[in-house]
């Protein structure tokens, strides 16, 4: 058959691409390399019958606030979210923990003398939250909403620990922002590191962290199914080595990474552009591990229980010198770890009164590393007791999540660097982002703009550009 469009990847920007395009009435094809289609959205039994774990994502805000997912409003029959009470708990070593709740005056009531200054800083950014993420989630622009987003510019390009040293007094709150600004994947001292906290504390405090009651999959398989109604086709289990194999169509997208990219269309592109997405650079990888456990972690602050997302690395100098020890090749003794535990909300995860929890840390990019012993000795550390809980794990390596997933280039989950110089020059520097030299044939993976996380926007953007080019050539 012939199609109008063909999408090689079948991610969220993979799928948001499809069916954007399907919506404005194109005959669209999905070619997935695996026996499923997701992405990063997948959920598997990994470690023993009836756990149930998410390969790579596993908690949404994103995909609860991002202008696709809103407008493509999925109803509780396709995916069920499901928000804990407490959207993320940083535990402490004093046996407490502070808490971001899906409410900025739940939030409030934990940060003492701090929760005067957290007001002044959320409060305009947690009321106006569609107009802010509307913002933040597109390639360069001239801002919506200039005045919101004129203000909190200088903040947004700030270091994270900047900002929590300048905002903060207490060491507690400090350590709370750190967590939230190591989702970057990038050094705390560098920008933008505070951006990210900003957003991600934002979302913590509006839709909350949810996730998808069964799995991250259900998401993936939602998305199939809409674009299956609007008369798109999905094909899995087809790796895609060169361009010559692909069907006839008017557009190609490649939800890839750059290097996925140059692999499949090799010398037909022109050598500069090649050089361009050679030089693309990618983050420092992740190591995860999966836990069947024989019940909850037995943490010693209570507040972690009500929590579906755990922020694991003490204080913000210990987070940022395991942040920053990273880029420097080096694996930390106590690495910052990001736990989520899904079991404690969602009973579909594993079987009766068993649970399951996910975590990864960061590594260097491609690291062969085993991080076992250093993250379940950090679990330990606020969860003593936690090693005899565990009935059977399951382990990646950052050499192994590029070998399970080619984007994941070098264990990157976030597919390439987002600091200040390539946040809006991926892949390379263009007004239009997603468009290559050859005519017909677009990047719509997390190598664009907005970047990384379960949101959509890039594929929809893709799209956008895909149609706009089709209206000027007719």
């Amino acid at each position: 058959m012939s199609y109008d469009a063909i999408v090689i990847g079948s991610g969220p920007n993979g799928l948001a691409a499809a069916i954007t395009l399907a919506q404005n009435g194109l005959h669209v094809l999905v070619i997935e390399a695996r026996a499923t289609p997701g992405g990063g959205m997948r959920t598997q039994e990994l470690t023993l019958p009836g756990f149930q774990h998410d390969i790579c994502s596993a908690i949404h805000p994103l995909a609860q606030a991002s202008p696709f997912f809103r407008a493509l409003a999925l109803t509780p029959d396709e995916v069920d979210w499901i928000t804990p009470p407490v959207s993320l708990a940083h535990p402490l070593d004093d046996g407490t923990a502070l808490a971001v709740a899906p409410s900025l005056e739940e939030t409030l009531e934990g940060l003492g003398r701090d929760a005067a200054q957290w007001r002044r800083l959320f409060a305009p950014l947690v009321e106006r939250w569609p107009d802010f993420l509307d913002d933040l989630l597109a390639p360069l622009h001239v801002p919506r909403h200039p005045l919101l987003f004129g203000v909190y510019a200088p903040l947004l390009a700030a270091p994270a620990t900047w900002l929590a040293r300048a905002c903060f007094r207490d060491e507690r709150t400090r350590a709370l922002f750190a967590g939230m600004a190591a989702h970057s994947l990038l050094p705390l001292e560098r920008a933008p590191t505070a951006g990210v906290g900003l957003l991600l504390t934002v979302l913590a405090q509006s839709v909350g962290w949810p996730m998808a009651k069964g799995g991250s999959q259900t998401i993936a398989d939602a998305l199939v199914q809409r674009l299956r109604r609007l008369g798109g086709d999905v094909v899995c289990g087809w790796e895609v080595t060169d361009f010559a194999e692909l069907p006839q169509a008017r557009a190609y997208l490649f939800d890839t990474a750059p290097k996925g990219l140059l692999r499949i269309l090799g010398e037909r592109l022109p050598p500069r552009y090649r050089r361009q997405l050679e030089r693309f650079r990618y983050n420092p990888g992740v190591f995860k591990i999966d836990w069947a456990l024989e019940r909850p972690i037995p943490w010693r602050a209570e507040l972690c229980y009500r929590a579906a997302t755990v922020h694991i690395g003490g204080t913000l100098a210990e987070i940022a010198a395991a942040e920053r020890a990273i880029w420097r090749g080096m694996h930390p003794d106590r690495p910052f770890v990001l736990l989520a535990q899904q079991s404690l909300f969602d009973a579909a995860r594993a079987p009766e009164g068993k649970h399951v929890a996910w975590a990864y840390c960061h590594v260097p990019h491609g690291s062969t590393a085993d991080m076992t012993e250093a993250i379940e000795r950090q679990v330990e550390r606020f969860a003593p007791g936690f090693r005899d809980c565990i009935l059977a794990r399951a382990t990646r390596s950052a050499a192994e999540m590029e070998k399970y997933n080619p984007n994941y280039v070098g264990g990157d989950i976030n597919a390439g660097v987002q600091d200040l110089l390539q946040q809006f020059t991926r892949p390379t520097p263009s007004l239009t982002p997603y468009r290559t030299p050859l005519k017909g044939v677009y990047l719509c993976s997390s190598s664009t703009p907005p970047g990384g996380g379960v949101h959509g926007m890039c594929g929809y953007y893709a799209a956008q550009t895909v149609l706009r080019d089709w209206k000027r050539l007719k």
